[in-house]
């Protein structure tokens, strides 16, 4: 089973920028994508972003599209969250997940077969 840890929350103020990192280990075999889900109090668990492992092809859900950048460095077995123009509501929990077999569809309704801890990003308003 792959192993996550996340890194790079905080505090920071709307309108400003953060960049998550998450870092893959333990990992014997195939490795489809990897990706962010966040989870806002009270709420469920919501796909972010997610980027394929071999060609690095990378897809978004609308509310972040055009401010969120998912990038990967194989070298480094690590992808990045590059987040701009934060909002308020973008205030969650954030969760990295691995997916050792397609597809991108079944990843943005959840699935995943490996999860991070999860690193919190508060913005204020």
């Amino acid at each position: 089973q792959v192993r996550l840890t996340e890194s790079g929350g905080g505090l920071l103020p709307a309108g400003g920028s953060l960049r998550l990192s998450c870092v893959h280990s333990s990992w014997h075999g195939s490795m489809y994508a990897m990706g962010w889900f966040r989870q806002a109090p009270g709420q469920g668990r919501e796909f972010v972003g997610a980027i394929t492992w071999n060609n690095g092809n990378g897809y978004y859900a609308d509310s972040v599209k055009g401010r969120f950048t998912i990038s990967r460095d194989r070298a480094k077995n690590t992808i990045y969250l590059q987040m701009n123009y934060l909002k308020p509501e973008d205030t969650a929990i954030y969760y990295c997940a691995a997916k050792n077999y397609p597809s991108i569809a079944n990843m943005k309704s959840g699935e995943a077969d490996s999860w991070g801890q999860g690193t919190q990003v508060t913005v204020s308003s």
